[in-house]
């Protein structure tokens, strides 16, 4: 039963923080299907993760080394989450699947934090733990870095070509 006047059904899973349910349209948007966003996605995460692997093949981490090629795919993946983001919420109403392709699929599957963990773990079983926890904290700094300046750059480039 609801809870309240407005006759707002109590939803049975989590809901997008960005929907309100006393509206109508939202209420009925999510009834609607969503194997459309759940397809673009997987198209987008297949691209993604077909360009870190071929990374990976262009520039492979020998056995106990320093994974240089994952620090710089995670750190240029999140330089364009930057601008990315920076882009269809600031500058133009991107198409509805735009966002879940591109940034869900596309740079999800093309940053690999799960190989960063995986990468931590074998550089401390091959006795390396001061370089395991280099790479630990040289990712997180470059990740954090790397989408900060995406954002801002892009936001100083749009505020340049608004003003001329």
């Amino acid at each position: 039963m609801p809870s309240h006047e407005t006759d707002v059904p109590t939803p049975a899973e989590p809901i997008d923080p960005d929907v309100d349910l006393t509206n109508a349209a939202q209420r009925r948007e999510l009834r609607r299907s969503h194997y459309g966003v759940l397809l673009v996605i997987a198209l987008g995460g297949a691209i993604g993760a077909v360009a870190r692997f071929g990374a990976a093949q262009a520039w492979p981490t020998p056995p106990a080394a320093f994974p240089w090629t994952t620090l710089l795919v995670n750190a240029a993946g999140c330089l364009v989450i930057g601008v990315f983001l920076v882009t269809v919420t600031e500058v133009f109403a991107a198409r509805p699947l735009l966002r879940p392709f591109f940034g869900t699929g596309v740079l999800g599957g093309f940053t690999t934090f799960s190989t960063y963990c995986v990468d931590i773990e074998r550089l401390f079983h091959a006795g390396r733990a001061g370089t395991a926890l280099g790479y630990l904290s040289a990712t997180l700094v470059a990740a954090l870095a790397a989408v900060t300046v995406g954002a801002w750059s892009t936001r100083r480039i749009l505020a340049k070509r608004s003003a001329s």
